[in-house]
């Protein structure tokens, strides 16, 4: 499993953060879905195939909306990063998993419907097949007799500023960034606290490549909610502080180098100095023989 579907998982397991989700975009804002209405369910299915071998899949999130003892429905969330030629197959993989439990349950007679949300987090529109027509080649003849599956994509970053609002988690900060990002190219933070602070540093952290995010959160005390405007201004004094403290090892490492050249610089002249003094030294003997020659030589 990726770093990404594992943070995108964290935070979404949330009952509110997930509540939400499908609030905000099939119910179209409306509370339908309480986060106290949701229950955890088995992500994993495992199935036969022709070579006889059990294979396991797993969707990302999923949870029985439940209303008392009452199931209502199952609600899946996938979560993709760039578009997948095979999505409509594995969407439609996972909800007959999920039906096919149901058939399996000896236990309860009770039947409800499944429904898949994709979140696509990429920053040009998908371009992958929402439905299982659009992936196969039909035979003339069969165009009444072979049922079409189609998938429900929602693209993060195309989101319009009103469906944005529509979020009341955290997960409308994250909203909020893929869509600025897109538009803008750059992100404005606004003053929303954020409930589920690790979770969603996290996030930014692996969706956009920048570990300060991972930074501020080493260095932020446990508990207490934030704004993405505090974080990014702590990002910013972390930055200057960085900046300061590489400013301070280069002008350190300037001045080691500068002494070190400078010693090397004295001991070359040191060794000049030794070998003016050795041939001093010698040329004094010379002259001393010169000189005691020449007397010699007169005597």
């Amino acid at each position: 499993m990726g770093q990404k579907d594992i943070v995108e998982k964290n935070l979404e397991d949330y009952n509110d953060v997930f509540a939400d989700i499908v609030n905000a975009l099939v119910f179209k804002g409306k509370q339908a879905v309480r986060p106290s209405d949701l229950m955890p369910v088995k992500v994993r299915s495992q199935y036969k195939a022709d070579e006889g071998k059990l294979h396991e899949e797993e969707r990302d999130n999923a949870k029985y909306w439940s209303k008392g003892k009452v199931k209502i429905a199952l609600l899946g969330l996938e979560n993709q990063t760039k578009p997948d030629q095979d999505m409509p197959f594995r969407v439609i993989g996972y909800d007959g998993a999920a039906y096919r439990s149901q058939l399996i349950d000896e236990k309860s007679k009770e039947r409800c419907p499944v429904l898949s949300i994709v979140l696509y987090f990429g920053e040009s529109h998908w371009n992958g097949p929402r439905s299982i027509l659009e992936m196969v080649d039909l035979p003339e003849g069969m165009e009444n007799y072979v049922n079409d599956y189609k998938i429900h994509i929602f693209e993060v970053a195309y989101l319009t500023e009103e469906q944005v609002k529509l979020f009341k988690s955290d997960f409308r900060i994250v909203a909020d960034y893929f869509v600025q990002k897109r538009k803008n190219k750059k992100y404005i933070p606004g003053r929303k606290t954020i409930r589920h602070v690790d979770a969603v540093l996290k996030f930014m952290s692996v969706m956009t490549g920048d570990r300060r995010f991972l930074e501020v959160q080493k260095g932020k005390k446990s508990g207490g909610d934030q704004t993405m405007c505090e974080i990014l201004d702590q990002i910013e004094n972390r930055g200057i502080q960085k900046g300061m403290e590489i400013m301070r090892a280069e002008k350190d490492e300037v001045i080691a180098q500068n002494k070190a050249m400078l010693a090397e610089k004295e001991a070359s002249l040191a060794e000049k100095d030794a070998e003016l003094a050795r041939k001093e030294a010698e040329l004094a003997r010379a002259m001393e023989l010169l000189k005691k020659y020449n007397i010699a030589f007169v005597s």
